[in-house]
C-alpha cells in the first residue's frame, strides 16, 4: 500500500523529527536520498551537466545539497537561483565549495543532462511565476522533481497555470496526495519515495498495490458453490441500450460471480453472449435472492427505470447506482439505507449530483469524492483519469494506479460497475470492492492493450485476476 499524507501532517512529523536531530541532519538525509535518485536517472556521473533550478528556502536546499553531492562525482553542476535574496546559504555554500557555480538566463538549463526542480516545496500554491516558468521551458534533459513537480498542489494535484512536468518526482517521508490524483499525479513522472524517518499517523490517501490486491480478492474453497461465491444482481439495459446489460453483465461474470441473474430489457442479447445467466424480465424483487444489486447502465428514464431503481434501494443488500441510474435515485432513499451503497458516477455525473460545473470537480477530484460520499452517506467511486473511492465518515480515500487512457472508451464504465458488483456480492466492503474493482479494471486494459473495447476489457478479467492471485 502506498500511503498520503497531507502538507500539514509532514509539516508537524518533520517538526518533531528535527527537534530531535541535529541542525541540518534532516536535509542531509532528503539530499543523500535526491542525489541517488539523480544519479542512476544520469547513469554515468563523471562529465555529465546537472542544473539546479533553486527557489527559496528547503526544497532549494534539499536540491543544492543533492547538486554539490553530484558536484563532487565529477558532475558539471549550475544552479540557476530564482529567488538570489532568499536562496539556501548553507546549500549554494556547499555546492560552490564542490566546484558548482551559479548562472543567470536559460542556456545552461537548456544543455543540462539532468535537471533538479527546486523552485517550489510541497507549501506552495498556484502556478509557477513567469521568469520560473520562462526557465523551466528551456529544460531538454531529465527532470527530476524535489518532493513534488513545482506548481503543483501537494494536497489536491490541481495545477493553475505553468507547472513542471518530471520524469521522476523524488519524494520524502511519504507520498503527498497531489503526487497520486490528476493533473498532478500525470506530472510527476515515475514516483521514488525516500524514507526520512518521519513518523506519521492516518494517511489522507491510499494507493492498493498488487500485494493489497493479493490478500483481497476472494477466492473458491473445496466447500464453494455457486451461491457462496455471490450472486449479484443486474438491472440494466433497455430496448435501446441492450449493449449495457451485455457489458455490465460480462464484467459480473468475469469478476468472479458464482452466479448472475439479470433484469431488464436486454434479456435476449444478454442470454446470446453468456446463456449461463438467470434472466427475468419482471420486477428486481420478483428475480430471486441475491447477495448484491448493480443498477443503471444503459436504463433509461422511463417509470419502469424509476420503479426498478426504487425497488433495488429498497433491498437489503449492497447496492451499487451507476449512470442512468445516479439520475433516477433520491439522495434521502440513499442515505436511509442501512446495507452498503456504492456509487459511480464520472465526473459530469458528480458534478450534476453536487450542482455544480464539470471543470470544479475535475480540478479538485479528492475534495469531490469525499464531499459526495458525505451526502449521500454512501461509498463514491470517481471514475476518471484518477479513479478514486471514499467512503462517508472521513478516513482515507483510495487511488487508483492502473488506470489507463484506453479506458476512455464506451461501455467500460458498464463492465466496472459488473465487476464491483460482483465484488460486493462476495461479501468485500464498499470500499474495497470499488477499489479493488478498479485496480482489476486498469490492470485488464493495460494487458489487453490498445486500442480496444470494453468487452476487450471484460474478457481481460480473468487474465488479470490470475496475475494477481496465482
Amino acid at each position: 500500500m502506498r500511503y498520503a499524507h497531507t502538507v500539514e501532517a509532514v509539516r508537524e512529523a518533520e517538526a518533531a523529527l528535527m527537534a530531535r536531530l541535529p541542525e541540518g541532519a534532516l536535509m542531509q538525509r532528503a539530499a543523500a536520498g535526491l542525489a541517488a535518485v539523480g544519479a542512476e536517472v544520469l547513469g554515468r556521473v563523471y562529465g555529465r551537466r546537472v542544473a539546479v533550478l533553486a527557489g527559496s528556502g528547503s526544497n532549494g536546499g534539499d536540491a543544492l545539497f543533492a547538486a554539490a553531492r553530484l558536484a563532487r562525482r565529477g558532475a558539471g553542476v549550475t544552479a540557476v537561483l530564482l529567488a538570489p535574496e532568499r536562496v539556501h546559504a548553507e546549500g549554494l555554500a556547499a555546492l560552490l565549495a564542490a566546484g558548482g557555480r551559479v548562472a543567470e538566463g536559460t542556456s545552461a538549463v537548456a544543455r543540462a543532462d539532468l535537471v533538479f526542480d527546486g523552485i517550489v516545496g510541497i507549501g506552495g500554491k498556484g502556478a509557477l511565476r513567469e521568469k520560473a516558468a520562462e526557465v523551466v521551458d528551456a529544460v531538454r534533459g531529465a527532470v527530476v522533481a524535489v518532493d513534488l513537480p513545482s506548481g503543483v498542489d501537494a494536497d489536491t494535484g490541481a495545477v493553475a497555470g505553468a507547472a513542471v512536468r518530471a520524469d521522476v518526482t523524488v519524494t520524502f517521508g511519504t507520498y503527498k496526495p497531489g503526487l497520486l490524483v490528476d493533473p498532478g499525479a500525470e506530472r510527476a513522472g515515475v514516483l521514488r519515495l525516500v524514507d526520512i524517518g518521519l513518523e506519521l499517523g492516518a494517511p489522507e490517501l491510499e494507493a492498493l498495490q498488487h500485494a493489497d490486491l493479493a490478500r483481497m480478492l476472494p477466492r473458491p474453497g473445496g466447500e464453494s458453490d455457486k451461491y457462496r461465491r455471490g450472486v449479484v444482481g443486474v438491472v440494466a439495459g433497455s430496448d435501446r441500450y441492450p449493449g449495457a446489460a451485455v457489458l455490465a453483465v460480462s464484467g459480473a461474470l468475469r469478476g468472479g460471480a458464482g452466479a448472475v441473474r439479470y433484469v431488464g430489457g436486454g434479456g435476449p442479447a444478454v442470454l446470446a453472449r453468456h446463456p449461463e445467466v438467470l434472466v427475468s424480465t419482471g420486477s428486481p424483487h420478483a428475480a430471486g435472492r441475491v447477495q448484491a444489486w448493480v443498477v443503471g447502465p444503459g436504463l433509461g428514464d422511463d417509470a419502469g427505470a424509476r420503479a426498478a431503481v426504487a425497488e433495488v434501494l429498497a433491498a437489503d443488500v449492497p447496492v451499487l447506482v451507476d449512470a442512468d441510474g445516479l439520475r433516477l435515485m433520491e439522495r434521502d432513499t440513499v442515505r436511509a439505507r442501512t446495507a452498503p451503497t456504492l456509487l459511480t458516477p464520472h465526473a459530469g455525473e458528480a458534478a450534476a449530483l453536487l450542482g455544480r460545473g464539470r471543470e470544479e470537480v475535475e480540478a479538485s477530484r479528492l475534495a469531490a469524492v469525499r464531499e459526495l460520499a458525505e451526502a449521500y452517506g454512501a461509498t463514491v467511486l470517481l471514475k476518471g483519469s484518477t479513479t478514486l473511492v471514499a467512503a462517508p465518515g472521513g478516513g482515507a480515500a483510495r487511488v487508483n494506479a492502473t488506470g489507463t487512457p484506453w479506458l476512455a472508451t464506451a461501455g467500460s464504465g458498464d463492465v466496472l460497475s459488473g465487476l464491483a458488483g460482483s465484488l460486493l456480492a462476495a461479501g468485500l466492503p464498499a470500499l474495497d470492492a470499488g477499489s479493488a474493482a478498479a485496480y482489476l479494471h486498469g490492470l485488464a486494459a493495460r494487458l489487453a492493450g490498445g486500442p480496444l473495447s470494453a468487452m476487450d476489457v471484460a474478457e481481460a478479467l480473468p487474465t488479470a485476476w490470475r496475475s494477481l492471485t496465482n
